[in-house]
């Protein structure tokens, strides 16, 4: 019993003894603090004040997008016709694919849900080829491919004017 007494009194000093000792690390020894730097977007001694487009890829989908604003056009039902406000979407393409004129783009034609399946089929890539051809008469020589989804992948779900209508759509597909 005193044994055990005494080891634990051991234990004890030497637990109080580490609490006391001075081994904390010196300011020398330890690693500098991190650099505190505003970032970008807020140092005022950036040139790219207030904007975070460095972070943008130029010829990325991401500069596409913030370049053109979209990348689909809306079509009318049972309509493969560009309206002015798909032309003028698709100028904005035609601006952007001509300075990267190496990117290759494809173009998907999309309809809604109604109609049978080849119908589909047939008007989407009627939607897709309306786009194609305003491109390449815009000049835009970049490799451009179509193809038609039909019905098959629609973007809005549900059967009513509103899903419908998004449905109705071709789209530029870019790289990533």
């Amino acid at each position: 019993m005193a044994n055990i007494k005494l080891t634990i009194s051991l234990f004890a000093g030497l637990a109080a003894l580490a609490a006391c000792s001075d081994h904390q690390p010196k300011a020398a020894n330890l690693p500098p603090p991190p650099a505190t730097r505003a970032p970008a977007h807020l140092d005022n001694n950036s040139s790219n004040m207030g904007s975070v487009q460095d972070t943008v890829v130029p010829g990325s989908h991401a500069d596409f997008l913030r370049q053109v604003g979209t990348d689909m056009v809306h079509f009318a039902t049972d309509k493969y016709d560009l309206d002015s406000t798909a032309t003028a979407i698709l100028d904005r393409e035609i601006r952007w694919l001509k300075k990267y004129p190496n990117v290759h783009v494809s173009i998907e034609g999309h309809c809604d849900e109604r109609g049978t399946r080849e119908y589909n089929l047939a008007l989407g890539e009627k939607r897709a080829d309306a786009v194609h051809d305003y491109l390449a008469k815009g000049g835009v020589a970049n490799s451009i491919s179509v193809i038609s989804y039909g019905k098959e992948r629609p973007l809005a779900l549900g059967s009513d004017e509103e899903a419908w209508a998004q449905n109705r759509r071709a789209v530029t597909v870019t790289p990533n």
